[in-house]
């Protein structure tokens, strides 16, 4: 892949990535109407990198084409959403299941069922409609929404697990699943001061269902 050609692949990634913030900064003002409070504290967005885009394609056992990125990978757009409590995650995420031109492709719960090192996030693929002059196409954005304990300690794990040396991995992941019980704990006391709560649920039933040519990404 050239320089060229990844630029014009991520193009319409950005417009997907652009118009999916716009959705959430609007929800971020509206989710609670009855007070003042956001369940946002900021979001942060990126375009997967073109030697991330060729190194994933490369492991997955492809060649590194535009036309491969855009088959095979739903990553290419990332936001991440931190939000004050687990409460204001599940509704933001019911909210999006409200906007019936939002197509959700994939969920995974990693707060009520956390990865075995203690990683706790809430990961859903949304594929977003791009219009055109005289057409229209889903591009697919992956969100990550934390609450700020969450973003904390998986900041830290990265930041710290990653740069040791291999024979400091084991210690340092049974220190890492200690700290998540403890933030994790140290949240249930927060979530007591969330005058918010738990907005009323959306039923799997009412989210849009992909058409065919978006299935496979299932």
């Amino acid at each position: 892949m050239t320089n060229e050609q990844y630029y014009d692949c991520i193009q319409p990634y950005q417009n997907a990535c652009q118009i999916m913030r716009a959705k959430l900064e609007v929800l971020n003002g509206s989710l609670y109407q009855k007070s003042s409070v956001s369940p946002i504290h900021n979001i942060q967005e990126r375009i997967k990198a073109k030697k991330s885009i060729e190194k994933k394609l490369e492991k997955l056992g492809h060649s590194d084409s535009v036309q491969n990125a855009k088959d095979y990978l739903r990553d290419i757009a990332g936001i991440r959403v931190i939000c004050y409590f687990i409460d204001d995650i599940y509704n933001l995420v019911n909210a999006l299941k409200r906007q019936s031109e939002l197509i959700f492709i994939r969920e995974k719960d990693y707060i009520k069922n956390p990865k075995p090192n203690g990683y706790r996030s809430f990961h859903v693929i949304i594929a977003v409609p791009v219009y055109y002059l005289d057409t229209m196409e889903y591009f697919p954005v992956e969100i990550q929404l934390r609450t700020m304990t969450m973003d904390l300690w998986a900041s830290m794990e990265h930041r710290v697990c990653y740069k040791k040396l291999p024979e400091h991995r084991e210690e340092l992941a049974e220190a890492f699943c200690q700290y998540a019980d403890i933030l994790g704990r140290i949240e249930e006391q927060f979530e007591a001061y969330n005058e918010t709560g738990m907005l009323e649920e959306i039923t799997p039933s009412e989210v849009a269902e992909a058409p065919a040519e978006e299935r496979k990404w299932k």
